[in-house]
């Protein structure tokens, strides 16, 4: 049965489960680093985000960093920002027996392969971080890991989809205006991304040289994340029969996304607010701004932020997230707590590069 939408969606947010930290009854027997972890396709930008986290987070050990192209390589030699941190090695070992989760941090398409080729425990959670049990379909059981609007069928899953990155952020711009019902009418989005979004294996769009004080559109109206996108605001709103006609666009940095979405409603200000804040009165890392929002505020958190103000009949609402962060990893180590019966802020006390 395919599990990763939850058809009883009421809008709240629940707590994920009756396990805290040091409970006895945890899966990780207290405070101990008992949460083994391993890591495939750790060689990358999200490898090596997720990496940062981990070496950091009290109740997570990493046992294997997998990379055949790095295999032997110590990670600070790849990830240079490690330094210090970890005498961690890259392995091209699979000891999937010795972990309790494994994260897939491929490209797109890859970890649907990557399970076809090989047997992975089935006491052994996943997270994948790519694109290909997003959707919802016949036989696949994978939970879409967004915390705000799945937390409690995250808590109890085996399998997570961890979202897209420019998913995440266009749906928390949306999904309270989805919860009032009042995306009726097509919806504009325009949102921007840094570099890192691409990948780390260089391109034609993210050389530097190329990059650097230019812009670009891509993948305009047709972007893969859009059905995510639809998928979720349908999943909140009950029906979705409009368009939602997202252009993305290269930006000229390397981290973060930075959203807007039009719409079109007659609904009050006032309403509109207080529904957005009532969205997420109890969301761990998505917070409504009453004042607008810039993309620093974010950068290197798990954050997302949300503004609103209304011209007319026209609402703008603006969203902003860390596009390795709340847009992959950190999302990811959230989903992770939470499937773990732990405090979701686990190891994600991050602080906002805002100068």
């Amino acid at each position: 049965m395919c599990n990763n939408i939850n058809p009883s969606y009421n809008g709240s947010l629940n707590p994920s489960s009756g396990i805290i930290k040091g409970d006895t009854n945890s899966p990780l027997g207290g405070t101990k680093r008992g949460l083994h972890v391993g890591i495939l396709g750790a060689a990358g930008y999200t490898g090596g985000e997720l990496i940062r986290l981990l070496v950091n987070h009290p109740e997570a050990e990493i046992v294997f960093a997998n990379s055949e192209s790095n295999a032997g390589n110590p990670v600070a030699d790849v990830h240079e920002g490690l330094i210090g941190d970890t005498d961690l090695v890259f392995t091209d070992d699979m000891p999937f027996d010795k972990v309790d989760i494994v994260f897939f941090c491929f490209g797109h398409g890859k970890s649907a392969a990557f399970l076809k080729e090989h047997s992975i425990p089935e006491s052994v959670k996943i997270i994948d971080l790519a694109q290909d049990f997003r959707l919802s379909a016949p036989g696949n059981d994978y939970i879409y890991g967004l915390p705000e609007i799945n937390r409690n069928h995250i808590a109890t899953a085996q399998h997570v989809a961890n979202p897209g990155c420019f998913a995440t952020c266009i749906q928390l711009g949306l999904l309270p205006a989805a919860k009032m019902g009042i995306l009726t009418e097509d919806v504009a989005v325009n949102a921007i991304t840094g570099s890192t979004g691409a990948g780390q294996k260089p391109s034609a769009t993210t050389h530097f040289s190329w990059r650097t004080g230019n812009m670009s559109i891509y993948k305009a109206f047709t972007h893969q994340h859009v059905p995510e996108i639809r998928q979720s605001l349908t999943q909140v709103q009950g029906t979705l029969d409009v368009a939602i006609d997202f252009i993305p666009y290269r930006g000229d940095f390397a981290r973060g996304i930075f959203a807007t979405c039009v719409v079109k409603t007659e609904a009050p200000t006032e309403d509109i607010v207080a529904a957005y804040k009532e969205f997420y009165r109890d969301a761990a890392f998505t917070h409504y701004s009453d004042r607008q929002i810039d993309m620093k505020q974010v950068v290197n958190t798990n954050k997302a932020l949300v503004h609103c103000e209304k011209y007319g009949n026209k609402l703008l609402v603006t969203s902003c997230i860390d596009n390795l962060l709340k847009g992959a990893v950190g999302q990811a180590v959230q989903n992770m707590n939470i499937m773990s019966g732990i405090d979701e802020k686990t190891g994600l006390n991050l602080k906002a590069s805002a100068f």
